[in-house]
């Protein structure tokens, strides 16, 4: 790790962020491929899960690193400027994600190259203003369990409990005590119901018109706050520098013996049932301790092109839907419905991962390079 008096910097996470959303872009290419109705891998367990196992990385690398940058804080200034810390995620993560979900909502139902074959503009004629509003709040997961959301922004929803969790994270470690902890837990948990109540009894309509232990129960199975908070517990073995359990956590039989587990599992399909994401976030955790903090650790993800990729993921993860489905509809539009799925899958993979880069490529230097560029702005205090 390097850091001096104004930047934390780890290496290989730039890394994790790659695998994260190739992991998912795996996973949608198989999806949207079962959409087309076209031959594809989607029910194959590894294939299924490859997606969640991507988001949930992605939540566990989140929290290492927002919870060791607000320690970094509160270390360095003795107390933490939690106006700055959200006017830094907002310039991070809102542009691109009301980009799409304006795209998602006006622009793409109109392009025959963006629409999948799933009664997509018939689904979006219900619900609209409904389903918008949410949007709009940046409660995209909300919005995805009480009228589901436009396919090509399905995706949004984890931004939605990365916000959450950003809504609640910065109060905890800011002074933390039990009293704070059960505090914030139950002013987050209040107005997440409050949301709720609004939109069940006085806006209507929802998908589970009498079921509100099923809304219940979908919202909590997505708030991942225990993945979350496992990169948070990573995070604090390396900034109060516990050398005990990390010198044990850090040897190279631990990482071999643990890394073995992890593709074992993997690879057998192996599912806790309830707490399956928790389960794989544990190994996550681990993987990314060590790829952040261990000079020995026997993987090396400091590459320049995985680096780069990994430095635009979120464009790539935001924008993969949409150049997947495009990339099916090309293929079909010049070469026919009736390829080989051989053939067929040598040209939708490099396809979708082609358009998916290059548009983020373009994306991350034109369009959000100029909000992150504010964002030393609001590093001071």
């Amino acid at each position: 790790m390097s850091k001096s008096s104004n930047t934390v910097y780890f290496p290989n996470l730039n890394g994790v962020r790659f695998i994260a959303a190739f992991s998912v872009l795996i996973h949608h290419i198989e999806q949207v491929k079962e959409v087309f109705k076209v031959p594809n891998f989607y029910d194959n367990h590894l294939i299924k899960n490859m997606g969640k196992l991507g988001v949930d990385l992605f939540f566990v690398l989140s929290g290492f690193l927002i919870t060791y940058l607000l320690l970094h804080e509160r270390g360095r200034f003795g107390h933490i400027n939690t106006r700055n810390f959200y006017v830094r995620r907002i310039l991070r993560i809102w542009p691109l994600y009301f980009l799409i979900v304006i795209l998602a909502f006006f622009v793409f139902p109109s392009i025959p190259l963006f629409v999948p074959p799933n009664n997509e503009i018939s689904f979006m004629a219900h619900n609209f203003y409904r389903r918008l509003s949410l949007f709009l709040l940046v409660l995209p997961n909300i919005g995805f369990i009480l009228y589901n959301s436009p396919y090509l922004a399905a995706q949004t929803w984890s931004i939605g409990v990365e916000e959450q969790f950003y809504y609640l994270w910065p109060w905890i470690v800011k002074n933390f005590s039990w009293k704070r902890l059960l505090l914030t837990i139950t002013v987050f948990c209040l107005g997440t119901f409050a949301v709720f109540f609004i939109y069940y009894r006085w806006v209507g309509n929802t998908q589970y018109a009498n079921n509100v232990p099923e809304i219940v129960r979908f919202f909590f199975s997505q708030f991942r706050i225990i993945t979350l908070m496992t990169g948070g517990g990573c995070a604090m073995l390396v900034y109060y520098k516990k050398e005990k359990v990390l010198n044990v956590l850090f040897q190279k039989d631990v990482q071999l013996l643990v890394y073995s587990a992890l593709i074992l599992s993997l690879a057998t399909g192996f599912h806790i049932s309830g707490l399956n994401l928790e389960y794989y976030g544990l190994f996550f955790g681990y993987f990314i301790l060590n790829l952040a903090a261990n000079p020995r650790s026997v993987v090396n993800l400091e590459y320049g092109w995985i680096s780069y990729l990994g430095k635009i993921s979120y464009g790539i993860y935001i924008y993969q839907t949409a150049f997947i489905v495009a990339s099916v509809h090309l293929i079909h539009w010049t070469l026919g419905e009736n390829l080989s799925p051989l053939t067929f899958n040598l040209i939708v993979y490099p396809l979708s991962a082609s358009l998916t880069i290059g548009v983020s490529a373009l994306s991350y230097r034109y369009f959000e390079t100029p909000f992150l560029t504010l964002k030393h702005r609001f590093s001071k205090h």
